[in-house]
């Protein structure tokens, strides 16, 4: 199955449950989504997530000097943010419940 598509469905609510955790400038939230399971999301739907999810007011966002490279602009959960990760994670146990039992039923149908 090509998980694309269901990956565009979920990619606001893993980022904001990656940043949840400990904030993350770009690539680094990339690494952890991808050592989490989702490794075929891309670097820049994840860049662009956190540009919108940053935007829409849902994370705040802090310049870290490097001596090893350019400055890395961090991204932090805020109050919104956990409203908004609250609510998407109870969409999701209700909709992957559904699903389950959805698929479950119809696994003897052929």
């Amino acid at each position: 199955m090509d998980t694309t598509q269901l990956l565009k469905g979920v990619l606001d609510v893993a980022v904001l449950a990656v940043v949840a955790e400990e904030d993350g400038y770009g690539y680094d939230v990339v690494r952890r989504l991808r050592a989490s399971g989702l490794e075929e999301v891309g670097d820049a739907s994840v860049y662009g997530t956190l540009r919108r999810l940053y935007s829409s007011g849902a994370l705040t966002s802090y310049v870290v000097p490097s001596d090893e490279g350019p400055h890395r602009k961090y991204y932090g959960i805020n109050a919104q943010g956990r409203a908004m990760l609250d609510a998407q994670r109870k969409d999701w146990h209700e909709f992957a419940g559904t699903m389950s039992r959805l698929l479950t039923t119809t696994e003897g149908v052929r």
